[in-house]
């Protein structure tokens, strides 16, 4: 998914991103009325369970990610344990097919303990195919049966070399900027000792050399230019931080996503064409951990610990499930994922990822039947392309091949921390018959790996807002079936009749027709309707 797109920060030179936003770490959890923020009331919804004596039982979410850092000081107390397997001893106790599944699997891992980290878009598959079949063809030298293939191609060069283009345009347009606080911060923080310092640490540092004395006068140079954006010397460098992952990525995604020649499955070793193909893969759910350990904490770092962060729900135990790579997961991979959280007990799914193309919808459509008939909700972030899905195609998606609606799922957009007409993100995915809610998804404190914590934003950080709420449901009120599940967060949610950018742009619309309901999630009037209809 694509990280959102920050506001300006000048530094003289050119024009850089930066989100300089105040807001409290905790915002999304927060009361409308009592802190004037469009967070989900949680404390209010526990208020009222404590009002109420409702005792909790503990619900299995599913985390289809990424992958998990089960070691995180706040996820403790928290991760799923299979109770009936052995670890270490290479046997697969339980009979399940997947030896040694002791917190959950990795879907993209080979026998041998290797690990798929990056992949092609599906894009580059399906134009990889095509162009073997096509390449060195034209209209006038293919036969009549090829010719819808063949403009199928065309289709698919076209998206797959502007695509490339597009994210090697965005590459060089961040050099620049990253050139030149790779030169400014890191002589800075050498000169000084420190990682991250303030403003007076930086006046009283003696800086030896008019080399270091520019770079200083620089350093406050921005800071006066941004002055209004509340910049600070500890944000500067947190910019720059994120700024050197963000070019990392990008170079990593050249590297592989439109890659013709790399092949992931090498590294997996399964059988690519065998859609039915269910037990491979590894045991090891901690590999490039950030995504999908900052989504976990959403839902359910633990509470009241006195560490770190509070999640959503309290009686939560997360399942890791390592299907998607940076890049395009495989229809395979995430059929598998869900069935093997239903069939391991998870009674809720998230699914913070999604891509254009789904060559392989049918399995996909089959394990989300598969939960439906086992009781399962699958909860799934829009997508951050500011674009209305209702028309463009998101996978994977409720929508059936058979023309159909999954019940048993719940769309989720990103709302922001503004109550005004920034209010749906300005990357968030929309649609007025696609999109069921939105949710908190901008600038969202939660875990990161090796003990860390920092702020991400995205649909894929919206989807665990409504999962951890749901589970909040689930674990006070058992006997919910995902149908009402759905009903009891999309009635209950907060209606804001503001008009609001469309994402994406700068029109002016309802923020209801960004959605089925026109509202976003909240903990506190979903429990308080869950205990009117099912209080007795």
């Amino acid at each position: 998914m694509r990280n959102i797109v920050l506001p300006l920060l000048s530094f003289g030179l050119v024009s850089l991103q930066f989100y300089a936003q105040d807001t409290p770490e905790n915002w999304h959890l927060l009361d409308k009325e009592q802190d004037n923020v469009p967070g989900i009331s949680l404390q209010k919804a526990y208020n009222l369970l404590e009002e109420n004596n409702r005792p909790s039982t503990p619900v299995i979410v599913a985390v289809l990610d990424s992958g998990l850092d089960i070691e995180h000081e706040d996820i403790q107390g928290v991760l799923w344990t299979n109770p009936g397997e052995i670890a270490g001893n290479g046997i697969d106790d339980d009979q399940n097919g997947y030896i040694d599944d002791i917190h959950g699997w990795n879907f993209i891992g080979g026998s041998d303990g290797e690990s798929l980290e990056a992949e092609t878009l599906e894009l580059t598959r399906i134009y990889r195919k095509l162009k073997t079949q096509f390449e060195g063809k034209n209209k006038y030298t293919i036969t009549a049966e090829e010719r819808e293939d063949y403009e199928d191609f065309l289709r698919h060069m076209k998206a797959y070399n502007e695509g490339k283009i597009e994210l090697e345009a965005a590459i060089k347009n961040g050099s620049e900027e990253y050139d030149f606080f790779n030169k400014l911060i890191p002589p800075l923080q050498k000169a000084i000792g420190k990682k991250s310092f303030n403003e007076s640490e930086l006046k009283r540092a003696k800086l030896r050399g008019s080399t270091l004395e520019n770079l200083r006068a620089n350093f406050f140079r921005i800071l006066e230019r941004n002055k209004d954006k509340n910049l600070t010397a500890e944000k500067l460098i947190k910019h720059y931080e994120e700024l050197s992952s963000r070019m990392e990525m990008m170079e990593t995604r050249l590297k592989y996503n439109y890659s013709l020649d790399f092949n992931g499955r090498e590294v997996i070793g399964d059988n690519e064409s065998d859609l039915n193909e269910r037990y491979y893969g590894n045991n090891d759910v901690t590999k490039r951990s950030e995504h999908g350990t900052h989504v976990s904490g959403i839902i359910g770092a633990k509470r009241n610990n006195n560490i770190g962060i509070n999640g959503i729900a309290d009686d939560v135990i997360i399942m890791p499930i390592r299907s998607t790579p940076m890049g395009d997961e495989r229809d395979k991979d995430v059929a598998n994922g869900i069935r093997y959280a239903v069939d391991n007990g998870a009674k809720i799914i998230n699914m913070s990822f999604g891509k254009d193309f789904s060559p392989h919808k049918e399995v996909v459509d089959s394990a989300i039947q598969y939960a439906e008939e086992k009781g399962v909700l699958i909860v799934h972030g829009a997508g951050n392309d500011h674009k209305n899905i209702d028309y463009f195609y998101n996978y994977p998606s409720s929508l059936l091949q058979d023309g159909t609606l999954a019940t048993n799922w719940i769309e989720v957009g990103a709302s922001s921390v503004h109550i005004d007409d920034n209010l749906a993100a300005s990357f968030s995915n929309y649609g007025q018959s696609a999109v069921d809610i939105f949710a908190p998804g901008v600038d969202i404190f939660s875990t990161l790996p090796d003990n860390n914590y920092d702020t991400r934003s995205g649909t894929s950080m919206a989807a665990p807002v409504v999962s951890g709420v749901a589970a909040l449901l689930l674990s006070y009120f058992p006997q919910l079936t995902p149908e009402e599940i759905k009903t009891i967060i999309t009635t209950s949610g907060t209606r804001y009749d503001l008009m609001v950018n469309q994402p994406g742009s700068e029109s002016k619309v309802p923020f209801s027709a960004l959605s089925k309901t026109g509202k976003v999630i909240n903990a506190y009037q979903a429990i308080k309707l869950a205990l009117e209809l099912y209080s007795t």
